[in-house]
């Protein structure tokens, strides 16, 4: 099933000329709990284009932005279907969106709703005017524990192809081995397990406390701890390539996908995940790569 809506003009209801026009991304998920906070209203909902990322995210990844946001008030005709000029929008989207520019190359003023849905309504009884604590996002333990089966699926669709690809290198490098073939696998597949637990699991829910600021570096802390955790305490007779491999490249992928959180929290701006995209990528492909050379060595050498 399509996590991806058609964007567009949508009618929830039965909306005029008058009735306010909601703006939101074209992630199934962020559609549906936007439709179900304004059940029994008649609102216009303009959906942008944002390759089926919630709201927060796209703003934080330049794709529900001003550009779009423009676009698609064109392609829709919204100046044809309403009176009024006024545009709600989450207030999560603020990062991606240049109001003034909005309104200069569109006519339409840009308001900014509150951060959950389920206070629109309110939002709009009270004129568009949001509490003090409509404003305020929450990142609580339970919060942060909903996105982790989502960041599970992602990973494993990724770990899965990939082990199968590992296990068929390591059978022709090993000389036709299974014997081989399957021990060297296993091994993969642990550090693997153990990269996801650590920036998938450990690092979303452990978040206020693991150091700085940056989404890499607390999955990075957060491997290197599955990492001494899994020296110190597996008794495994891993050689010295094997543990390599798995220092390379075990901080070096929990890092990677701890990045995945930068679009969830107000711990980083548009800027600042661009930043540290520049610096951290390179680093995360060049000691995942080493790791993998370890591994193919140890294959090929047979320790």
């Amino acid at each position: 099933m399509s996590h991806m809506l058609d964007p567009g003009l949508y009618a929830l209801g039965r909306p005029g000329p008058k009735s306010p026009v909601m703006v939101t991304a074209n992630y199934k998920m962020t559609f549906d709990r936007l439709r179900a906070s304004l059940t029994g209203m008649d609102v216009w909902i303009l959906v942008l284009d944002t390759n089926g990322i919630n709201v927060w995210c796209a703003a934080g990844k330049g794709t529900f932005g001003t550009d779009e946001l423009v676009n698609r008030i064109k392609t829709s005709e919204l100046d044809r279907v309403v009176s009024h000029r006024e545009l709600i929008l989450p207030q999560l989207a603020a990062p991606g969106v240049a109001a003034h520019e909005v309104r200069k190359r569109t006519g339409f003023l840009v308001i900014y709703g509150p951060v959950d849905s389920r206070d629109i309504p309110l939002f709009l009884k009270n004129g568009l005017k949001a509490t003090s604590v409509m404003r305020e996002k929450t990142f609580t333990f339970f919060e942060r524990l909903v996105l982790v089966p989502i960041e599970l699926v992602a990973a494993l669709k990724i770990a899965a192809p990939a082990t199968v690809a590992l296990a068929v290198f390591s059978f022709f490098l090993s000389g036709l081995s299974w014997p081989v073939a399957r021990d060297f696998t296993i091994l993969a597949i642990i550090a693997m397990s153990a990269s996801i637990m650590a920036g998938a699991i450990f690092t979303p829910l452990f978040l206020p406390w693991l150091p700085g600021r940056r989404f890499s570096l607390k999955g990075f802390i957060a491997g290197l701890i599955a990492l001494a955790l899994m020296l110190g305490f597996a008794r495994c007779d891993w050689t010295t390539l094997q543990v390599l491999f798995l220092i390379f490249s075990v901080p070096a992928m929990a890092a990677y996908l701890a990045m995945n959180f930068t679009g969830c929290t107000t711990f980083t701006s548009l800027s600042g995940v661009y930043k540290e995209m520049r610096w951290a990528l390179p680093l995360e492909i060049a000691a995942t790569g080493a790791g993998l050379a370890a591994w193919t060595a140890a294959v090929v050498m047979g320790a």
